[in-house]
């Protein structure tokens, strides 16, 4: 079984009094379904399940009153083998974003308190049979991604006490041991080539195949784009799709990384395509990451909507949209040129986005000077460069001259821990992993 933080969201949600219904977000094939029946089987005494996609004929439970009482009463017709215990029992309503009924009813279950309501859903960013009255405020939310680099590490056997003594070492910018050091970037680029989606993890985990981790993330690659057939509008259809799959071209053919509409479509523009790019984030398929004009808080003030790179929300996906022949060489670390940094890149967008940080970029058009990250953390900006080897950090340099103010300023490598005598913090790929 895979280990998910998300686990401990769940159980700070349960011991708390007055609590709301609690809806939990994500794209799809990330892990909801199998974590949340996992923590009911832990800390309840029943758990009921509704799947609006797998049982459509369920939504009958919420086509009358919407008061607490109606509804239990139809789901023990509907479920004569369970037993609704108030403070006993999970409500697990899957696949809400098929029901815009039942998800009204959360502000109800919210109000009368005697039952846990928890929903999970996979486009609830998008207008896809958006509810009536949506529970604005009745309702908590926790966000699920694939698995991050540190859950993937667990999963290959590294444990979080050892994750403690790495962990300690970048708070003391202290080198890891060469052999700990190999041993962590070899499970950085198999992280790179699987990506976290826990269907293709689990897989290698029981197999050792990577072409069973492959023939995985194949289809769900093909599962997300038939999503996109099924939950956009019919003007947005093929657009999104284009836009989806041009990913791994714009990400990992070029040196330049801003996404360019050429690429989606010889002589496109962004008057067609950008609402495609909006859905495609909407439905968490993908993360921005915006330009900025200026590099200070709040970075939101400076971003511009019409420079931004594009991420896959798993990099399970992104590789798929690849060959095969690409796993290999990155796990025997024969990546070169605009390929590799172009991946570690990736790699580090997805950790931040699994993190949850908002992702900015600053480039000079005058000194094409350009520093890949930037987040926001307590009120400061935070510079981040990713390199493919541990060549110099130009760009930060530049930056520090421009903006004095930036004393916390980090430089990713294939390499290991160091300080440069202007204050750049270096430290290995793995190690973004703490911010």
């Amino acid at each position: 079984m895979l280990l998910r933080k998300a686990k401990n969201n769940l159980n700070e949600w349960r011991r708390r009094n007055n609590k709301k219904c609690l809806i939990v977000r994500g794209a799809r094939q990330v892990g909801k379904t199998y974590l949340i029946r996992d923590f009911g089987r832990e800390y309840y005494e029943e758990v009921l399940e509704i799947n609006f996609k797998e049982t459509p004929g369920a939504a009958d439970i919420f086509s009358g009153d919407l008061n607490v009482d109606s509804i239990i009463n139809a789901m023990k017709f509907s479920y004569r083998d369970k037993q609704l215990i108030p403070g006993r029992t999970l409500i697990f309503l899957d696949e809400i974003q098929e029901c815009s009924e039942a998800l009204t009813s959360l502000k109800f279950f919210t109000d009368d308190g005697r039952f846990d309501v928890i929903a999970s859903g996979s486009m609830l960013g998008i207008d896809h049979n958006r509810a009536s009255s949506y529970p604005v405020g009745y309702v908590e939310y926790i966000e699920m991604y694939g698995l991050d680099l540190e859950e993937f590490l667990w999963s290959q056997g590294i444990d979080g006490g050892m994750l403690d003594s790495i962990r300690e070492m970048y708070e003391k910018r202290r080198v890891v041991p060469e052999a700990i050091h190999r041993e962590l970037m070899k499970c950085l680029r198999l992280y790179a080539s699987l990506g976290g989606m826990p269907e293709v993890v689990w897989q290698y985990v029981q197999t050792g195949d990577i072409r069973v981790a492959d023939k995985i993330q194949r289809e769900l690659l093909l599962g997300y784009r038939y999503d996109i057939a099924h939950y956009a509008t019919a003007e947005e259809k093929v657009k999104a799709e284009k836009c989806f799959l041009s990913l791994s071209k714009q990400l990992l053919d070029k040196e330049n990384h801003k996404f360019q509409y050429k690429e989606v479509e010889a002589g496109s523009r962004a008057q067609k395509y950008y609402s495609s790019i909006e859905w495609l984030i909407k439905a968490d398929v993908a993360g921005i990451c915006r330009s900025v004009t200026d590099i200070s808080y709040d970075l939101d003030d400076y971003a511009r909507n019409d420079l931004f790179r594009l991420y896959t929300s798993d990099l399970s996906l992104l590789i798929a949209m690849k060959d095969y022949s690409l796993k290999k060489l990155i796990y025997d670390n024969s990546l070169e040129g605009n390929t590799k940094g172009g991946l570690y890149e990736c790699v580090m967008a997805d950790i931040l986005q699994k993190k949850s940080y908002a992702m900015y970029y600053y480039k000079n058009d005058t000194t094409k000077k350009e520093v890949d990250f930037l987040i926001q953390k307590g009120g400061k900006v935070i510079p981040i460069e990713v390199k493919g080897g541990n060549a110099k950090a130009t760009s930060l340099n530049s930056l520090k001259k421009k903006w004095p103010k930036l004393n916390e300023c980090y430089k990713f490598v294939d390499g290991n821990v160091g300080i440069s005598e202007n204050g750049i913090i270096t430290l290995p790929l793995y190690m973004a992993m703490f911010l």
